[in-house]
């Protein structure tokens, strides 16, 4: 017998009501739609800073070059996923996003199916780099 999830998409992206969402590229509106019922606090674009959460929309290895930048816009226990395309239509990998993620001091610890199309992967600042 084949198991059936049914956690909600927001939750498995670990969107809190009212968390301060950034959104970069990330051309979903069935996404867009949900993350209106858990925020109001959504910014398109790069956040000024204290975002909890980032959503960045990758295709080449070049849109991961701004994950550094990033970095310095969500809170210390913030993360950035990085949403790209799955399966044959991938145009990175995740090797990829991974090397990106530690050039910028992040590391990753979750990934999510986004959508039929798209998978999603978490990136976090380190927790002994973590303020304390």
């Amino acid at each position: 017998m084949e198991r059936t999830y049914s956690t909600p998409l927001l939750d498995k992206l670990g969107v809190r009501p009212g968390a301060r969402v950034g959104i970069i590229g990330v051309e979903d509106r069935v996404f867009h739609d949900l993350l209106g019922t858990r925020t109001s606090d959504v910014i398109m674009g790069s956040p000024s800073g204290d975002a909890d959460l980032i959503f960045l929309a990758a295709g080449t290895v070049e849109h991961l070059f701004a994950l550094r930048e990033l970095r310095s816009r969500i809170v210390p226990n913030g993360a950035i996923w990085v949403v790209s395309r799955k399966g044959k239509a991938a145009t990175i990998r995740d090797v990829d996003v991974m090397a990106a993620a530690k050039s910028a001091g992040l590391v990753d610890n979750k990934v999510v199916s986004f959508s039929d199309t798209h998978t999603a992967l978490r990136l976090v600042i380190p927790r002994a780099d973590r303020p304390r």
